[in-house]
């Protein structure tokens, strides 16, 4: 049995790794901000047997993160893998007002996934062993315009996070994985204009199969993200304009 914590649990891609994890048998401790809607999980998946525990946090606050991942840490006996999971879309065109709602992508995307690296890493390190795993986006692999500019950017800052902390753990007993989902059909993604999205079951199914296997940076699910995330690399500018 593997034990997770998984933060933005409380629905999407968070709620639905845990439902899947622990029908497997392993446990997992669940984080977000929504309590209630960790509550209501947590009594779902203990009525069918898992073991799981209900850790509130904003990940934007390092202390809440801290006390959430060390508590289910002490909870279950030591945690084997930390999803950073959490994380948020919207914002909107640079200069055209939305400073504010900008500045919350950054703080929760970046800032969020920042401070659960630096409380995990600390276990890990310590332990000489453990799995982080990013979650990230394929929209960092491109700059891209408008509304999705900081979005993009903040999910960039977090691949490139992962690729900084896999370089400097190799050959050590912590392993470090990014997950790069394509459009999969979650509360979050409701909003994309894409015209096609990726069932939810098949999106977690190859996040956990990537995790399972220790991979360093994969785009998930293959088909069709892997394909479109090299041209999404390669395209000129121009197309990315005029598509995007």
């Amino acid at each position: 049995m593997t034990t997770y914590f998984i933060s933005g649990a409380s629905s999407g891609l968070g709620a639905e790794m845990a439902r899947r994890l622990v029908r497997r048998g392993d446990a997992v401790a669940i984080s977000a901000r929504r309590h209630d809607l960790l509550e209501a999980l947590a009594a779902e998946l203990s009525a069918n047997g898992g073991l799981v525990t209900v850790h509130p946090a904003d990940v934007r606050d390092l202390d809440q993160v801290r006390r959430a991942i060390l508590e289910a840490d002490e909870r279950h006996g030591g945690l084997d893998v930390v999803v950073a999971n959490a994380g948020r879309g919207g914002g909107g065109r640079i200069g055209t007002g939305r400073w504010r709602e900008n500045r919350e992508v950054i703080e929760t995307n970046l800032l969020g996934t920042l401070n659960q690296a630096e409380v995990a890493m600390e276990l890990f390190r310590r332990r000489e062993g453990g799995h982080l795993v990013l979650v990230s986006s394929l929209a960092s692999v491109r700059g891209l315009p408008g509304s999705a500019a900081v979005y993009s950017a903040s999910k960039a800052a977090v691949t490139t996070l992962g690729e900084s902390l896999r370089i400097e753990t190799k050959g050590s007993g912590v392993r470090v994985t990014t997950l790069l989902p394509g459009y999969v059909k979650t509360e979050l993604s409701s909003r994309a204009r894409f015209p096609y999205l990726s069932p939810l079951g098949r999106g977690v199914e190859a996040m956990i199969e990537a995790i399972d296997t220790g991979r360093g940076e994969v785009v998930v699910p293959a088909l069709p993200w892997r394909p479109l995330g090299w041209m999404l690399r390669a395209v000129p500018e121009a197309l990315i304009r005029r598509f995007m």
